[in-house]
């Protein structure tokens, strides 16, 4: 595996999250050659860009890389030290394009793709060399959100060592899987909590924006500063873990036995439609997007003080 400085690095795919990369790695000091095939993706790109960058800057980040775009993406990936892969979320494309890039890359340089569901085996069938092929799951905005979850032939495979040190330099916090799995790690999680609330609402429990408002002003706080690990041993106060798992568990095991899936059927589907467009008014995307993002910067300034505390 190619030890090399990475200098320069190939972002192929620039929709929402392929931009966000653009716009990190660029404000970190890389260069990005960006391909898209997309009518209208370089302009579309460059817009992204600019939009992004004063987030990126409030938060430290002071480098400035050179922006170029071409059409072929293994163009992009030939002159590159490492390969961003962000195309749409669609199996047989990834694994075509995939193939095209490791057919391109300079032997050594590690090509990560963004795939937030597909297990990193069925995406390089077709890689001539698919032990420097990475998973590197981001969380959307992934020029905010630090969390990179990472997949490789295995932990201690060269590439993902390779792919933490990539991150690590432009601020992420790689977390690096022991093996693959559908959704990886944090969008099961994901699946899990959204399914419930897609219960709670379907059982009449409560009203979506009363299951946001929840989520917002009770655990989401405290999710921002510990983990679910971490919360239960606290849980179990002064006895911590222990105590929690021989006299606590047992009620999240009831509440578990009492948890349905919820029926997707077309008029709950309408149904959770109307009541998310209820929630969001009369606040486009980007202006929801924007709220979002002004009060991520918010906490992550907040937590910045911790992290570094923590490591």
């Amino acid at each position: 595996m190619s030890s090399s400085p990475v200098r320069t690095v190939a972002v192929v795919g620039t929709g929402l999250i392929g931009a966000s990369w653009a716009a990190t790695f660029l404000a970190h000091g890389l260069d990005v050659v960006a391909s898209d095939p997309a009518e209208g993706a370089e302009p579309r790109l460059r817009e992204a860009v600019a939009r992004i960058t004063p987030d990126l800057r409030a938060l430290g980040a002071e480098g400035e890389g050179r922006l170029s775009f071409v059409a072929d993406a293994g163009e992009a990936a030939s002159g590159a030290d490492f390969v961003q892969e962000s195309a749409p979320e669609d199996e047989a494309l990834k694994v075509g394009l995939l193939a095209d890039l490791d057919a391109a890359a300079r032997p050594g340089v590690v090509i990560a793709s963004s795939t937030s569901a597909f297990p990193l085996s069925r995406i390089v069938p077709r890689c001539a060399a698919p032990e420097r092929v990475v998973v590197a799951h981001p969380f959307n905005p992934p020029h905010l959100i630090p969390l990179v979850e990472i997949v490789g032939a295995s932990p201690e495979a060269e590439a993902v060592g390779r792919a933490v040190a990539v991150y690590e330099t432009i601020g992420k916090v790689p977390v690096v899987l022991k093996k693959e799995a559908v959704g990886h790690m944090v969008n099961r999680i994901n699946s899990a909590l959204w399914r419930e609330a897609l219960s709670l609402l379907q059982e009449g429990i409560a009203e979506a924006e009363d299951i946001d408002r929840a989520f917002r002003y009770g655990p989401g706080l405290r999710w921002a500063v510990m983990g679910p690990f971490a919360t239960y041993h606290l849980g179990g106060g002064a006895g911590g873990i222990r105590h929690y798992m021989d006299h606590l568990q047992p009620a999240q095991q009831r509440r578990w036995a009492d948890m349905r899936p919820p029926e997707m059927h077309d008029a709950f589907k309408r149904r959770i439609v109307e009541d998310v467009l209820a929630l969001a008014g009369d606040r486009s995307i980007a202006e929801l997007e924007a709220e979002r993002d002004a009060e991520l910067r918010a906490i992550l300034e907040a937590v910045a003080p911790l992290r570094e505390e923590t490591g």
